[in-house]
């Protein structure tokens, strides 16, 4: 029996990888020096990390669209992760790229995200407006860098160059915090980085269809109206004799994702080819993504964007529940800042002179929806106890 080593792994890598895939010999590093594991090889070592880490678990009771209390059905930030991290796995395989760089990354891009989804983004944002801002990417590397404390001899995790870039430059429709200079804000990411933002948008579109659908916030008759739908419910519909109509919607949205993965994987071969691209060099040195969907699939994606913005992030009651949060880490900001006694002593005793509105950033930050909930009614229910 042969046991694989880190060198194995490393060597394994050299056989079976692109050329332009990021290989675990050539990471940057660690910003405090360890000695690594034997059998793992840096990028599964940070994988390992990020899945241990507090700040993961509680993606668990983290939402998007749908608050937590409001059905056990719908997406967390937990089970989005997971399909990210799915879908990204299965690309980089095909593309013989890293796939544990891939999977440390995707499994740490929505780590810095507040309760209540995007209201609690804007919220925060808007709350620490004078006090150096709030973007969920930049709280995602506070968290990894100095929140998490795990180990005797760093604050943080002390995760790979690569990793913490992958968590800075993550770019998608949602998502675009200011490139920090430690990551080289002129250079494009790793492919594998480019990946997994791909992943999270048609996990995202995808995911936020099926939940649409279950909650009744959307209609099969105006996804009817979309090409994308179209084409897949004519393949699930097919020769096949009638589906009953909750095999046949998860069959409709299964396929959504294999026409949108088989599309970026044609697109993104022929453009590395017309792109030349040879090494990692000439990943970083090329100014546009290199993985991307063929222009007529980037149509039809808008027109699905268009169709949920209107239809389901617009529908009243997602912004009842986005309101509704918003006035909860308002108020609960307000009240901290007010009386910062009121912080646990673990939170309180951080605070020095001009820093308590990052205190009380990174604690709201750091809640749950159903802790934010729970913290409110303390707060502000004269018959909870306290």
């Amino acid at each position: 029996m042969h046991m694989l080593t880190r060198k194995d792994i490393e060597n394994r890598e050299s056989d079976l990888l692109a050329p332009y895939a990021m290989h675990s010999k050539d990471t940057k590093g660690r910003k405090y020096l360890e000695t690594e594991p034997k059998y793992r090889s840096v990028y599964q070592r940070d994988r390992d990390r990020i899945i241990h880490s507090t700040a993961f678990r509680k993606l668990e009771y983290k939402t998007q669209v749908f608050v937590n209390h409001e059905g056990d059905y719908y997406r967390t930030r937990l089970t989005h992760t997971m399909e990210v991290s799915q879908i990204a796995r299965s690309i980089a395989r095909v593309m013989s790229l890293n796939e544990d760089l891939v999977e440390a990354i995707a499994l740490s891009h929505d780590i810095g995200h507040p309760p209540f989804g995007h209201a609690g983004e804007e919220s925060l944002r808007m709350l620490m407006k004078d006090n150096g801002g709030f973007d969920h990417n930049l709280q995602g590397l506070r968290v990894v860098e100095e929140l998490e404390q795990r180990y005797p001899d760093f604050p943080g995790l002390n995760l790979t160059w690569e990793v913490r870039e992958g968590i800075n430059k993550h770019t998608t429709m949602f998502d675009m915090a200011k490139q920090l200079k430690e990551f080289e804000p002129g250079s494009s990411p790793t492919m594998e980085t480019q990946i997994v933002d791909v992943a999270d948008e048609i996990a995202y579109d995808n995911h936020d269809i099926d939940d649409g659908l279950t909650s009744g916030l959307i209609e099969e008759n105006g996804l009817l109206e979309l090409k994308l739908w179209k084409d897949a419910a004519r393949f699930v519909t097919k020769g096949r004799k009638v589906l009953p109509d909750k095999i046949r919607k998860h069959q409709i949205v299964r396929r959504l994702i294999d026409i949108q993965i088989e599309d970026f994987l044609r697109a993104s071969e022929k453009n590395i080819k017309l792109s030349n691209i040879k090494n990692v060099a000439d990943v970083r040195s090329h100014k546009k993504r290199l993985v991307i969907f063929s222009d007529s699939m980037q149509k039809k994606r808008k027109e699905l964007r268009a169709f949920l913005m209107a239809n389901l992030y617009k529908n009243f009651r997602v912004i009842r529940m986005s309101d509704k949060a918003r006035r909860f880490i308002i108020d609960l900001f307000k009240v901290y800042l007010e009386k910062p006694e009121q912080l646990p002593p673990s939170d309180h005793k951080k605070i020095n002179k001009g820093n308590i509105h990052r205190v009380i950033c990174d604690y709201i930050a750091g809640m749950t929806d159903r802790y934010a909930l729970d913290e409110y009614k303390k707060l502000f229910d004269p018959y909870e106890r306290v």
